[in-house]
């Protein structure tokens, strides 16, 4: 099979600093981390091309910094990666940035599956897995928490949901996003950590992948953020102390009081 995982760098904080000016996270200075969601993605990949072999190729977008996230891809197991660098590229939103996964993808063709993560923990939009698959014309399953079967040219998979889980199958290729749920991640290996150091990272700008200039970056992106804040702090509420049957008896009392029951 050849697979091809879409992984982005992220900032390892959850004290993330925006530009007021632009409205873009800054990550100058702030430790980066592979998007934890795409470990899940990375290691499915792996284990698929484990079991039906061929090769994973790990896919990200930004600047050379994210060099060490795709090491640690190869690390990890992938053989080949894509980084996507380019001035024309920075500020996109999830359109600009899928319509430029998009072309790459297109290059890297042919190819069976696609693996993203559910969703990147900065942006938390879930936008851009099923963006890519839109922009290629596939079909594409979301929340993915197990990949029952793959055979003549078809995947059947679990997508997780409020209430359980459904049974889908669609033909191949096809793009699937996953949840946590999935696998456990494998840390990388002492071969693995080997092989990354010498490995070659394939630069590719806007020229490689045929990206029209109008399609990408800040410039072409639909999407603008307004205005960033911070909520302000919850006031009020009650502690209610004691054992849990006499917790749940005042918490009932005061819900009628409330007349929410």
């Amino acid at each position: 099979m050849n697979i091809i995982v879409c992984v982005k760098q992220v900032p390892a904080t959850t004290n993330v600093q925006i530009d007021p000016k632009t409205g873009r996270i800054i990550r100058e200075g702030v430790e980066a981390i592979i998007n934890p969601f795409d470990e899940y993605a990375l290691e499915e990949g792996i284990r698929l091309k484990e079991k039906f072999g061929g090769k994973v190729t790990a896919i990200s977008m930004g600047p050379a910094q994210v060099e060490t996230a795709l090491r640690e891809c190869i690390a990890r197991g992938a053989d080949e990666t894509i980084l996507l660098s380019d001035t024309n590229f920075a500020g996109a939103d999830t359109l600009a940035t899928a319509y430029t996964l998009a072309c790459a993808i297109k290059k890297l063709a042919p190819y069976d599956l696609i693996v993203c993560g559910k969703q990147a923990i900065d942006g938390d939009t879930a936008q851009v897995g099923p963006g890519v698959a839109e922009k290629l014309g596939i079909p594409h399953v979301c929340y993915v928490r197990k990949i029952r079967e793959i055979k003549d040219g078809s995947i059947w998979v679990e997508r997780l949901m409020e209430d359980g889980y459904d049974i889908l199958f669609t033909s191949l290729p096809a793009l699937i996003t996953v949840v946590k749920e999935i696998n456990v991640p494998r840390l990388p290996s002492l071969r693995g950590m080997t092989k990354a150091k010498k490995a070659k990272i394939n630069i590719w700008n806007a020229e490689t992948i045929s990206a029209e200039k109008n399609r990408i970056g800040l410039t072409s992106s639909p999407t603008t953020v307004k205005k960033v804040f911070t909520p302000p702090t919850r006031s009020g509420g009650e502690t209610v102390a004691g054992p849990p049957e006499e917790q749940a008896k005042i918490l009932v009392t005061k819900l009628k009081e409330l007349k929410i029951l």
